[in-house]
């Protein structure tokens, strides 16, 4: 035996235990190295998108606007306009308002009508026949007078056709026995019409203006004889429209009273009378 004392086994390290400590620990800072190199990956982020509420589009509010703004019939306006009789006034009115633009001051006086150019106009009690029985009570002798062609002693002017023949179907207990031409186009030719005042005696004529007027610029009605002449004012069609709201008719008949029938007025031969 030698002097050496050797010392027990459970104190000597085991070198492969310290290595195995040793890599376990050089792994791990390794590890920890490895992570702390690596750059963090930041997630980015979304950028908030703008939410914008949708806006009505011009075009409906537009047609909004023109269906609200629609322009009012003549029919809508009159159905609301309590129906007044017409009086002098409102045909010298008119007559003022038609050529006060374009003529002048003289010009437009004499075109003006007094009030004793006028028959009384109906109240809107009357039928036409007792109207015209009021306007007009020595008719009788008046019709047996008439002897004259291609003349009338009453003309009836008013809208339409159709309204000529109500008109002339509701004068019946005025008329008598005297004759009554219509003075319309529809289904008359202007030569028919002519033929017949130069051959024959009639005492009423019943029309439109358009017509009245193209017989007279054609000299196939003559208004020497003329004592009486009516407008079918009140009166109003299925759109409520009287003869003077249609402008065709109007400007017929205020063209009929310029080309002789206001001298006529204005000498007291002829008599204007509104129905």
């Amino acid at each position: 035996m030698g002097d050496t004392l050797e010392e027990p086994w459970w104190d000597i390290p085991d070198p492969s235990d310290d290595e195995a400590v040793e890599k376990a620990s050089d792994n791990k800072t390794a590890t920890h190295q490895d992570s702390d190199s690596k750059p963090a990956v930041k997630k980015k982020r979304k950028q908030p998108t703008e939410c914008f509420l949708s806006q009505p589009e011009e075009k409906q509010e537009t047609t909004v606007k023109a269906k609200r703004r629609k322009k009012k019939k003549i029919s809508d306006i009159l159905q609301k306009t309590a129906s007044k009789p017409g009086v002098p006034a409102d045909l010298q009115n008119l007559l003022s308002q038609h050529f006060g633009e374009n003529r002048s001051v003289i010009e437009i006086e004499e075109l003006k009508l007094s009030d004793s150019c006028f028959l009384p106009s109906n109240d809107l009690t009357h039928s036409f026949s007792s109207y015209l029985k009021e306007i007009c009570p020595k008719w009788a002798k008046l019709r047996r007078n008439h002897k004259e062609k291609k003349s009338v002693v009453m003309l009836v002017i008013c809208s339409s056709a159709l309204r000529s023949l109500e008109l002339i179907k509701s004068m019946t207990a005025f008329k008598g026995d005297c004759r009554v031409l219509k003075l319309f186009a529809k289904h008359i030719k202007i030569k028919e019409q002519m033929n017949m005042l130069e051959k024959g005696v009639f005492h009423i004529g019943v029309g439109t203006p358009g017509r009245v007027k193209a017989l007279v610029e054609q000299d196939g009605l003559c208004l020497n004889s003329t004592k009486y002449m009516i407008l079918d004012w009140n009166w109003r069609d299925q759109k409520l429209r009287r003869m003077m709201d249609i402008p065709e008719i109007k400007k017929e008949t205020i063209d009929l009273l310029e080309m002789s029938i206001i001298k006529l007025c204005r000498e007291g031969s002829v008599k204007l009378g509104l129905f």
